[in-house]
């Protein structure tokens, strides 16, 4: 069965708050990816190669705090739309089934699809306004 972690998303301040929640939680960042890994230079607004795309912190009990900094094309973000509940389905049926069935009536954002960082991965806002994202990592 999938499981589930709150992913949030702040603009260029992630890294500081990240930093201040592994001071509080403890332990170790899992990953830590910038815009530049993933974009070239020519799509990606000034100084923002630099910003966080993927952040992730154990937390105790499986959970993990993931989270991002958003860039210029994905639009700011604010409180009450900064976070996303994140999937992790046990397989590729599943994360399609979950996919499909969650974002039915809704906006789906990215297309669930093969990601440049390996996973089979897509995003949606559900027909209640909740931000949700499907990633199965093949292990």
């Amino acid at each position: 069965m999938a499981t589930i972690n709150p992913y949030i998303n702040f603009n260029g301040t992630t890294e500081e708050v990240f930093n201040f929640y592994r001071s509080v939680f403890g332990g170790e960042f899992l990953a830590v990816n910038r815009f530049n890994e993933m974009h070239s230079e020519d799509e990606l607004g000034p100084g923002e190669g630099e910003r966080i795309m993927h952040i992730s912190l154990p937390i105790g009990g499986g959970s993990i705090l993931m989270g991002s900094d958003t860039i210029e094309m994905m639009g700011k973000s604010a409180a009450g739309n900064n976070f996303s509940l994140s999937l992790a389905p046990d397989s590729k049926e599943e994360a399609t089934r979950l996919f499909d069935g969650l974002s039915a009536g809704g906006q789906v954002t990215v297309p669930l699809d093969q990601a440049p960082w390996g996973a089979y991965f897509g995003m949606f806002v559900d027909k209640y306004g909740i931000n949700w994202m499907v990633n199965y990592e093949n292990r």
